[in-house]
């Protein structure tokens, strides 16, 4: 028992005050804690950056000769018509671009290839000096499904232009 004794004798000989008591690491993961979070309210702000703009786009008139170079090959821009309307699809180039699989629509007019929901070349206007395609023969669930891809194109992407036929007076 003289053991125990001795013990606690020393252990309540021991300073319970300064420094030493403060010094724990329950306190200075607590302190860390503390600091930590006072630089993160504190710190300033990095400056905001502002977006880049994309460059602005001149609406033009094109004919079904005038658009076909914008099919996305020699790093032109990727356009393809719908319903008269030109539409920058660039930023679909993995789909609308060479290689893609809606590659044939680029610099085109897609409007009955997409309403037919056919991809074949037969669906591409053949005489690109000739009047546009008019639809008048596609059925009504075909003019639905141009209507949709019209509304998808117009949400998604830049109308740039109009197409127009040869000899117009725009062209």
């Amino acid at each position: 028992m003289d053991y125990v004794e001795q013990r606690m004798a020393q252990e309540a000989s021991k300073s319970t005050g300064g420094v030493e008591s403060f010094i724990t690491p329950l306190n200075l993961l607590l302190l860390g804690t503390i600091a930590y979070t006072l630089y993160a309210i504190l710190r300033p702000s990095p400056p905001p950056t502002i977006p880049k703009e994309e460059p602005a786009v001149v609406f033009e008139t094109f004919t079904p000769r005038t658009l076909l170079p914008f099919n996305g090959e020699n790093n032109m821009p990727v356009y393809l018509a719908v319903k008269g309307r030109v539409f920058d699809v660039t930023k679909g180039r993995n789909f609308y671009g060479p290689g893609g699989p809606y590659a044939n629509f680029a610099g085109r007019d897609a409007s009955r290839g997409l309403a037919c929901g056919s991809f074949d070349e037969d669906m591409l206007t053949k005489d690109l000096d000739g009047p546009l395609d008019t639809l008048a023969d596609l059925g009504r669930d075909e003019m639905e499904a141009l209507l949709g891809w019209d509304e998808r194109f117009s949400e998604k992407y830049l109308v740039v232009g109009e197409l127009v036929p040869v000899g117009h007076t725009k062209a």
